[in-house]
């Protein structure tokens, strides 16, 4: 069991890393793979950003980072709350959803492509079943702080 979680915890992170080198295939010249990410992330749907953070996407001062940017290359637009001054709202311009639609063609694409070498809708959901479960693990441990021995 011990190597296969091994083995796992390091494919989680060669699998985010080669899906950021995905994005950056898109030709995206004026912000990086993981604010694209954080577009795809927001979609078509106006968010707070306390909102990506409580999902669990991002963390910190780098989510505030990655807006500002976003913000000024034009694929973000923000503005305050009405019922909380406090919050902002968040809402991807036309050129924030230009870059969406073709992240999701890419990724349209790309699953097509795991279908054709014979990975099933199955095969997908057992994967995510067992990555969720490692999830949960770690999210136990860091709200719990559960320590061995």
């Amino acid at each position: 069991m011990i190597q296969s979680y091994f083995d796992t915890v390091q494919l989680v992170e060669r699998l985010h890393r080669h899906f950021l080198d995905v994005l950056r295939r898109l030709g995206i010249e004026d912000i990086n793979a993981v604010q694209a990410l954080l577009l795809a992330n927001i979609g078509a749907e106006d968010v707070v950003i306390r909102d990506l953070k409580d999902r669990g996407y991002y963390h910190g001062s780098n989510v505030s980072y990655n807006i500002k940017k976003l913000t000024e290359t034009g694929y973000l637009e923000q503005e305050r709350c009405s019922h909380d001054r406090r919050a902002i709202r968040l809402k991807l311009t036309d050129k924030g959803m230009t870059l969406c639609d073709h992240i999701r063609e890419l990724q349209t694409y790309l699953s097509d492509e795991m279908g054709k070498t014979g990975l099933s809708a199955a095969q997908m959901d057992s994967a995510i079943h067992t990555l969720e479960s490692v999830e949960r693990t770690w999210t136990d441990f860091i709200r719990y702080g559960r320590r061995p021995g």
